[in-house]
């Protein structure tokens, strides 16, 4: 299992609690439709032990694990309305810091530049 960053303890508490108000949701969904925590784990592919602390709110499941829990809540979910607006996209392969930093010409740039001051001598 990877190691996370942050250790859930220290989540503001603000985040901790929304954690504990969509595990009830995902609780009274699930009773609601007569469905056991064995059946959803089954669905989400995880055990029924982890479907037990993700329903009591652990903030160490697995953000994707909590997202497919509400997923079976409202197929029709969508997170990226969550956001003011989309971000650009980036390639996964920059990292921040080279973000900021103004990349280095290369050389077809470069050489388009020097022949753009290029002047033919008169003769």
């Amino acid at each position: 299992m990877p190691r996370q960053n942050t250790c859930p303890a220290k989540f503001p508490p603000f985040i901790l609690s929304q954690i504990e108000q969509v595990a009830l949701h995902i609780v009274a969904t699930r009773k609601n439709r007569g469905e056991t925590q064995a059946q959803w784990a089954q669905m989400l592919g995880i055990s029924q032990p982890t479907m037990a602390r993700l329903e009591r709110g652990d903030p160490a499941i697995a953000t994707a694990t909590y997202v497919m829990c509400l997923w079976l809540v409202n197929p029709s979910l969508n997170l990226l309305q969550l956001l003011p607006e989309a971000p650009v996209q980036v390639p996964n392969l920059i990292k921040n810091s080279e973000l900021l930093a103004p990349s280095p010409p290369c050389m077809a740039e470069e050489f388009a530049e020097l022949l753009a001051q290029w002047k033919v001598p008169a003769l």
